[in-house]
């Protein structure tokens, strides 16, 4: 049997399990388990893969994207360029562990967003800086989209505070991605604090936040008539590109 799953601090609405385990029945795998595996501090890692020696593969999530990096052995160069890893591979190499580091979020980020963009979106506003935000700035240079990050304590010169957010830097941006919990289930009424009313038809919102489906910043943005997105496909892309890592299938 193969065992993958799913580290990060609170798991319990997680989609990933549900999402295997249809996709295994679906495709007739009948040899691999997706399992929650919580970690209340990023310091229990070395004992969860002590304890489950059938590991084959890992996901990553908040708030340990980044705190994972130095209990692998390598990282791919574009999570180094990210700064952040959600999938951790396992090799057994001359009966030694190794544990590769790759960042599938930009991929399924921009393998989502693409078909949305149009001539509008030529600046984007990213609310917050944590691990997913990292993943969501590589995919947007790589698309050719600049951008600047939007946190509640500013330390970089691309970056606003959020009472710097005017109506007139939301008509100019008319890409906005939030990359914050805010609004996460269960804590569904909270947003990121930005002027909706200057949004308009031709801004997209898309928030990396699938569950509940339409959080309060995209029904905000609705309103206003603006396009918008969850993270449900980016979060299927993203495991789907982790599998694909897991069992050595090129993409």
């Amino acid at each position: 049997m193969r065992f993958f799953g799913l580290i990060g601090k609170s798991l319990e609405h997680s989609f990933s399990p549900v999402y295997f385990k249809e996709k295994f029945e679906k495709e007739g795998i009948t040899d691999c388990f997706y399992n929650l595996y919580p970690l209340k501090f990023i310091d229990e890692f070395n004992q969860l893969i002590s304890d489950f020696t059938e590991l084959s593969g890992l996901n990553v999530t908040i708030p340990y994207k980044k705190e994972i990096i130095p209990f692998l052995d390598e990282i791919n160069d574009e999570a180094k360029k990210i700064g952040a890893v959600n999938t951790i591979k396992f090799d057994w190499l001359n009966n030694k562990l190794k544990l590769t580091g790759f960042n599938t979020d930009y991929l399924g980020f921009m393998d989502s967003i693409k078909p949305h963009l149009n001539e509008n979106h030529k600046l984007a506003l990213i609310l917050g800086t944590g691990g997913s935000s990292e993943a969501v700035k590589f995919g947007l240079n790589k698309l050719g989209i600049n951008f600047k990050q939007v946190s509640r304590e500013p330390r970089e010169k691309n970056t606003y505070a959020y009472n710097e957010i005017t109506k007139e830097v939301i008509s100019d941006y008319k890409l906005i991605v939030n990359t914050t919990p805010l609004g996460m289930y269960p804590n569904i009424s909270q947003c990121p604090d930005i002027p909706y009313g200057a949004v308009t038809d031709q801004h997209l919102l898309y928030d990396l936040i699938y569950n509940p489906k339409q959080t309060e910043f995209l029904g905000k943005g609705s309103v206003q008539g603006a396009q918008i997105k969850n993270g449900y496909e980016m979060l299927i892309k993203q495991a789907e590109f982790s599998w694909k890592i897991w069992n050595n299938i090129p993409f």
